[in-house]
């Protein structure tokens, strides 16, 4: 069986700083903690899948500076394949300037930099690689062409095709029909649909929407600290979160999307995935960073036989 996973999306280096309160337009808000972290949707759900113990391959680009270099060191050094990674020369590697608040909320500005040229043709050099994986994640921080184009490939392989839309944009049903998992946050859930998700209903009625207009796709909509909504033709309910106390919320949508999609790949239920999804998450929002913030499967399964 198959058990390869790849991830098609962004690197980027994150630029952090530690704020009372996000700052309103026009405001200055004395911060502290200055950091930089290895990130970006995709690097960080390469890094959960591999930090979950299955292979993992991750398909990208960065610019040809120290950024750049030092995010492929990063995946390297958790065993992710950056074969798959263009270098871009005279283009910077994406970077992202976060603002993290005391109770651990955050507020992103992206520039997207190499990850804009992704392209089509780095989809077809790599046929093979999205065919024969068991999985393929995809976001929406590289071109939406790029994305439509890995989860057809990896339709047409037999994987399993996630699309977790986020950034949030306008997503016709084309795209939409191309996914066997849909993995949207409460925002970007509402987003897609046209109205606020702001309760587990809420989220049930946005995820009965994007199933239909999907044909029929999986949905997991997170909620933060209420849990995951799942819409499956077997399973309708709230997989309820871990309550902890959160200090940074920084890639938790990714540790449980590479939690959740690795646990589907090894036959789990989709239960059973999104319960061991949000128990990688709930460690994730107890540390401070992106990458730096993602547990090991050891952590994970002690962190639940202790519940």
């Amino acid at each position: 069986m198959r058990q390869m996973i790849t991830v098609v999306g962004s690197l980027n280096m994150d630029l952090l700083i530690d704020a009372p309160q996000l700052p309103l337009p026009g405001e200055t808000v004395r911060g502290r903690n200055f950091r930089r972290s290895p990130g970006g949707k995709g690097a960080n759900q390469a890094c959960a899948v591999a930090r979950m113990g299955v292979d993992c391959s991750m398909l990208g680009a960065v610019g040809s500076d120290p950024f750049g270099e030092e995010l492929i060191a990063g995946l390297c050094a958790d065993g992710v394949d950056v074969s798959a990674v263009r270098r871009v020369h005279r283009t910077a590697t994406g970077v992202a300037m976060i603002t993290v608040d005391f109770a651990g909320q955050n507020q992103i500005v992206l520039a997207a930099g190499a990850n804009e040229v992704v392209s089509l043709d780095d989809i077809s050099r790599h046929s093979r690689l999205l065919r024969g994986s068991a999985a393929v994640i995809a976001q929406l921080e590289v071109p939406i062409p790029v994305v439509t184009a890995a989860l057809q490939e990896a339709r047409q392989g037999g994987a399993i095709a996630v699309l977790n839309p986020a950034p949030c944009r306008a997503l016709d049903d084309e795209v939409l029909s191309r996914c066997d998992w849909i993995v949207p946050n409460e925002i970007e859930a509402g987003q897609l649909v046209g109205r606020t998700v702001c309760s587990p209903e809420d989220a049930r009625l946005a995820a009965v929407e994007l199933r239909r207009r999907s044909g029929g796709a999986g949905i997991a909509v997170t909620l933060g600290g209420e849990g995951v909504w799942l819409e499956t033709r077997e399973f309708s309910g709230l997989i309820p979160a871990f309550p902890v106390r959160a200090i940074d919320t920084v890639a938790a949508g990714d540790t449980f999307i590479g939690a959740f999609v690795v646990r589907l790949v090894e036959g789990a239920t989709p239960e059973e995935a999104a319960r061991f999804g949000c128990a990688a998450a709930a460690i994730a929002v107890t540390r401070h960073g992106a990458q730096a913030s993602v547990p090991h499967r050891a952590e994970v399964e002690a962190w639940l036989r202790e519940r």
